[in-house]
C-alpha cells in the first residue's frame, strides 16, 4: 500500500457519507502495522480467545471484556476500573438479558499489551475523532473523551448448541461507534455470521431473515483475519445469521473482538452507576494515540 494517509482518508471519508464501513483483512493488517502493531503480535492476537471464560448469560459464548479511555485532550488511552455492563431496551437492545447487570471476566495483558490490539484502538480513535453522530439520549457530549468497552468474543456452535453472534436480532449496541473485527473461525458454513446492516428503521429484535428488504443497506461476512467493519451506532442497525457446522463431527467457532464506544454517561443514564472513569488499578496500561498521520 503506496500512501497510507490517503487510504485512511478515504475510508474515514466513506464511514463519514456511508455511517458505516468494511475493510478487508489484508488492508487492515497494513493499517495495522502503520499504527504500530509487530509481526508476532499480530499472530498471537489470533489465538488469544483461547483462554476466554464462561459467559454470564449465553451458554454458547466465552467472553472477556476490559473499559478503555480514549481522551484525545490528552492524546492518550487508559485502562478504567472493573464496572458491571448494561444494556437496555431503549437503547436498541432487546433480548432476554436487556437491562440486566452483567459481570464479565476482564481481559488481561495477553490482550491489552498487544501491539496489534493497541493499534485496533489507535486506528478506531482515528476513524471516529471529529465526526459528527447523531447524538444519544444521556450522554455527554461536551467532553473530548470517550468510554471504549472492548468484548473478546469466541461464539460456539455445537451439534445440541447453535451459536447466536447476535441473538437479539435486530439491534443497536447503545453506543456511538461499534467496531467489530475478526480474529479467528473455524468450521463455519458460508453463510454463516452473515451481517446485515438496516436502516434505522428497522425494528428491534427481529431475526435477520424476517427484516423489510427495502431496510437491508448492506449485508457483509467476516472471513478472513482482521476483517473489520464499523458502523455508526444511532444511525445504523445491525443483525447477524447463527454460525452454523459444516462438518457435524467438530465444533464450530468464531473469534472476535468488539469495540463499543461512546461519550461518558449522565445522571439519567441506566449506566451511569458503572461508568467510572477511575484508572484500573491491578492491571493499569497508558499509551499514547500517537497519531502517525501528524507525525509522518
Amino acid at each position: 500500500m503506496n500512501n497510507i494517509k490517503l487510504f485512511l482518508g478515504d475510508i474515514k471519508q466513506t464511514y463519514t457519507k456511508n455511517r458505516f464501513v468494511f475493510i478487508n483483512g489484508n488492508d487492515m493488517e497494513c493499517i495495522l502495522r502503520f499504527f504500530g502493531a509487530t509481526k508476532d503480535d499480530l499472530d498471537s492476537i489470533k489465538i488469544v480467545s483461547n483462554s476466554l471464560a464462561d459467559d454470564p448469560t449465553l451458554p454458547f459464548r466465552k467472553s472477556k471484556n476490559g473499559r478503555f479511555e480514549i481522551n484525545f485532550q490528552e492524546d492518550q488511552v487508559h485502562r478504567l476500573k472493573f464496572q458491571p455492563f448494561i444494556l437496555s431496551k431503549e437503547e436498541d437492545f432487546v433480548r432476554y438479558d436487556s437491562g440486566m447487570v452483567r459481570k464479565f471476566r476482564g481481559i488481561g495483558d495477553d490482550l491489552q499489551l498487544n501491539t496489534a490490539f493497541q493499534a485496533l484502538l489507535k486506528f478506531k480513535s482515528f476513524m471516529i475523532q471529529d465526526v459528527l453522530v447523531r447524538k444519544r439520549p444521556n450522554l455527554d457530549y461536551s467532553a473530548n473523551r470517550y468510554v471504549s468497552t472492548v468484548f473478546n468474543l469466541r461464539t460456539i456452535t455445537t451439534p445440541k448448541l447453535l451459536g447466536e453472534p447476535a441473538l437479539e436480532g435486530v439491534h443497536s449496541d447503545g453506543v456511538d461507534h461499534t467496531m467489530t473485527v475478526l480474529l479467528d473461525a473455524k468450521n463455519l458454513t458460508q453463510d454463516s455470521a452473515i451481517t446485515f446492516v438496516h436502516d434505522i428503521r428497522e425494528q428491534n429484535g427481529l431475526r435477520y431473515d424476517e427484516c423489510n428488504p427495502d431496510y437491508v443497506l448492506s449485508q457483509v461476512r467476516h472471513t478472513h483475519f482482521l476483517d473489520t467493519l464499523l458502523i455508526i451506532d444511532h444511525e445504523r442497525k445491525h443483525s447477524l445469521s447463527p454460525v452454523f457446522l459444516e462438518n457435524e463431527n467438530h465444533i464450530a467457532t468464531r473469534d472476535m473482538l468488539i469495540f463499543f464506544t461512546r461519550k461518558s454517561t449522565l445522571s439519567m443514564h441506566i449506566s451511569n452507576t458503572y461508568d467510572s472513569f477511575d484508572k484500573h488499578q491491578e492491571l493499569p496500561i497508558s499509551f499514547f494515540l500517537q497519531n502517525e498521520l501528524e507525525k509522518n
